[in-house]
């Protein structure tokens, strides 16, 4: 059984998508949902699928071992579905190749530190792109810079606004999250 940890900071839904996705696989199992926000909606959620979760302090998660040590015995995998913090080095070396994240946009474009959300999608509107999409990409020490493992465009039209591109963008995310995931994990083992 491969477990996975999910790392959210916001509503949780794309990890809602995951954990109910995985619910009745017999190799992959989402065993906890790890959130820097105390208040945050993803707690709520992976709570309604009883799926334990861990609120921790930015000093907990750069500055003492308390989270690494909690990975190295629970997880295999780790998954960020909408985690807004850089994820420190020493848990990228333990877990290379072993985390990976979701990106609302198609990368190099448009990622990097401050670029997430409604700052993205308000980004793409403004200089009038004709595309946006996901990409789904292995962690590294840089922002948005690990090697791309999947892409998914949609068109734009140029009445869409930054939230009708939100909109479509999610559906790209829920669509193709938890299957390119599975598809990494199975690959893999």
């Amino acid at each position: 059984m491969i477990r996975i940890v999910i790392f959210a900071s916001g509503s949780g839904t794309n990890a809602e998508n995951i954990i109910r996705y995985f619910d009745d696989s017999n190799k992959i199992k989402i065993i906890a949902v790890l959130s820097n926000k105390k208040g945050a909606k993803v707690l709520e959620r992976a709570n309604k699928y009883n799926i334990k979760t861990k609120v921790f302090s930015h000093k907990e998660f750069y500055e003492t071992e308390k989270i690494l040590e909690y990975l190295k015995k629970e997880a295999d995998f780790i998954v960020l579905a909408g985690f807004l913090w850089k994820v420190p080095e020493k848990i990228i070396e333990v877990f290379s190749n072993k985390i990976i994240n979701i990106h609302p946009a198609l990368l190099p474009n448009y990622g990097g530190k401050g670029m997430y959300g409604m700052h993205i999608h308000k980004a793409i509107v403004t200089n009038r792109e004709s595309k946006t999409g996901i990409t789904i990409h292995y962690v590294n020490k840089n922002y948005d810079e690990g090697a791309v493992i999947f892409q998914k465009e949609v068109a734009l039209s140029n009445t869409d606004t930054p939230e009708s591109v939100a909109k479509k963008v999610h559906l790209l995310e829920q669509d193709n999250f938890p299957k390119i995931i599975e598809k990494v994990l199975i690959n893999k083992n």
